[in-house]
């Protein structure tokens, strides 16, 4: 990469920068443009499933440490107050217009639209709320310990969460969950409206959750360093969150995929989990059964990923990390300048590994970095793994079959070198390249 390429022109001034970051971050409502996959593979996602989940209404299973914040309509909604104790419930997010199923099938596999699709939220009904942390404690016989009253509410809390995921699992034979974990600027509307689509579009099997942590305070300045510093807030409370899945013996396979600010969240949080286990002679992949981290645009210093997330060897506690970059995603071009002009992992190359820093990665087959080669991201190219059809399909491929990357296993994407791997526009099919 020419070193100025990731820079954007000196004249901009830092709060330029950071509207760019800001504003590629949010969600937007319309129903993401269906995967290209099922056309050109002559698939359809939605053989399996129960009749009851073929409707225009998706049950999102939110966990949350935002602070409620009601509408003037009266639904319950969330703010960007940080809460010292996390809540969970369901999110009913509706497509609008009221389609028939049969207009939501062929939309999927045939890419028939012939009106626009939008994401509304239907109700909000928070089911549970856990003691806030730090945990209160108590002396008792001589030392601090956690008040027991608190301990045995959280137990309840957490009982009850397992409860409702259990429920939610005899509904469909894939005994998986697929989480969400948004950037900065998403509202707690952005969150769930991502990961309806996203499951719907992954045939709606298994269940659909969306972690959402206090993010879109608005502003530039004020905005983006709220945001980034509420993704340190909430990492305790995200360990807290997957150690409760992890509780649930039901549950075969969890499946992370994180967006832009949310990959740093993530990471972390596993990095730590993860220490954790193996502190206490654990192995991280028996003990949380996550089989997929994708980490999508990920806002991430290269530096820092490499020391304190590839050199605490944090994919071996994971089936399988897939990475989407792009050398066009503009928010990470002005993340980059904000920071010094230091490679963010979203806007990744091969070329941009210099100096031995490529045979520092692991040649691991269960890590792939693809990159993202067309132009198609939606706005100034930071939302792609979503609104690009073709990124779309091998995040399907990628979370619903299970394929690896090359031709061999169904994923024809173009192979550079090692873990490195491209996709263009036109994927899985004819290259547009």
């Amino acid at each position: 990469m020419n070193s100025e390429s990731g820079r954007m022109p000196w004249g901009l001034t830092v709060g330029v920068l950071l509207a760019a970051l800001l504003a590629g971050c949010a969600s937007g409502r319309p129903l993401m443009t269906a995967p290209l996959v099922y056309a050109v593979e002559n698939l359809s996602p939605f053989n399996a499933i129960a009749p009851e989940v073929r409707t225009d209404t998706i049950d999102v299973l939110y966990v949350t440490d935002r602070t409620p914040s009601p509408r003037e309509d009266g639904m319950l909604d969330y703010g960007i107050g940080r809460s010292l104790s996390v809540a969970y419930g369901s999110a009913v997010v509706r497509i609008g217009g009221d389609p028939p199923w049969q207009e939501l099938a062929a939309d999927a596999t045939q890419g028939v639209r012939p009106r626009a699709l939008e994401l509304s939220l239907d109700s909000v009904t928070e089911l549970e709320r856990a003691p806030p942390t730090p945990l209160r404690t108590r002396i008792i016989d001589g030392k601090p310990a956690v008040d027991p009253a608190t301990v045995a509410e959280l137990q309840r809390v957490a009982d009850a969460f397992a409860g409702h995921i259990r429920e939610r699992l005899q509904k469909t034979s894939r005994k998986e969950a697929f989480v969400y974990i948004h950037g900065i600027q998403n509202t707690f509307a952005d969150a769930n409206f991502a990961i309806a689509e996203l499951w719907h579009f992954l045939g709606r099997e298994g269940v659909p959750i969306a972690y959402t942590w206090p993010a879109g305070h608005g502003g530039i300045l004020r905005g983006y360093t709220y945001d980034r510093e509420s993704g340190e807030f909430t990492i305790f409370h995200l360990k807290q969150f997957l150690r409760g899945l992890a509780r649930v013996p039901e549950l075969e396979r969890i499946h992370l995929i994180a967006h832009s600010r949310g990959t740093d969240v993530t990471a972390t949080a596993l990095r730590e989990l993860f220490i954790e286990s193996t502190a206490r002679g654990e192995d991280p992949r028996e003990r949380f059964r996550i089989h997929n981290v994708v980490l999508a645009a990920p806002d991430m210093d290269l530096g820092v990923t490499i020391q304190r997330v590839a050199a605490e060897r944090v994919g071996a506690g994971v089936d399988r990390v897939t990475i989407y970059t792009s050398k066009h995603d503009q928010a990470l071009g002005a993340a980059m300048s904000l920071f010094g002009g230091l490679v963010r992992l979203g806007r990744l190359e091969e070329s941009d590994l210099i100096g031995g820093l490529k045979e520092t990665i692991p040649a691991n087959p269960k890590l792939a970095i693809i990159e993202y080669l067309g132009t198609r991201g939606g706005g100034i190219g930071h939302d792609y793994f979503r609104t690009n059809p073709s990124v779309a399909s091998d995040l399907v491929l990628t979370l619903r079959y299970d394929r690896d990357p090359g031709a061999a296993n169904g994923r024809p994407l173009i192979h550079k070198d090692g873990i490195f791997w491209a996709i263009d526009d036109g994927y899985p099919g004819v290259s547009a390249q």
